[in-house]
């Protein structure tokens, strides 16, 4: 585990990264592995991807909900509104 990472540095991981070692942070701890004071620091890192990967999505389906289908069957897009 990268025990140097905070949880400012998350938000520049791409969201591919940031599951892929939120998926390594899960096995470590299912496996028990490591001491309880680096999985309690495991855990936090974790929740900080987990938000990082959940915004992520949101910004994904936000940009997919304003991809529209034209009156005369092509496909458009509306701008996005903030709010």
């Amino acid at each position: 585990m990268a025990k140097d990472k905070g949880p400012t540095d998350v938000a520049g991981l791409s969201f591919e990264d940031a599951l892929a070692e939120l998926e390594s942070i899960v096995q470590r701890l299912e496996k028990g592995e490591g001491k309880l004071d680096e999985a309690i620091g495991a855990y936090e890192r974790g929740i900080a991807l987990k938000r990082h990967c959940e915004a992520k999505l949101g910004e994904a389906q936000a940009k997919i909900a304003k991809i529209v289908l034209e009156p005369d069957g092509t496909v458009g897009s509306e701008p996005m509104v903030d709010g």
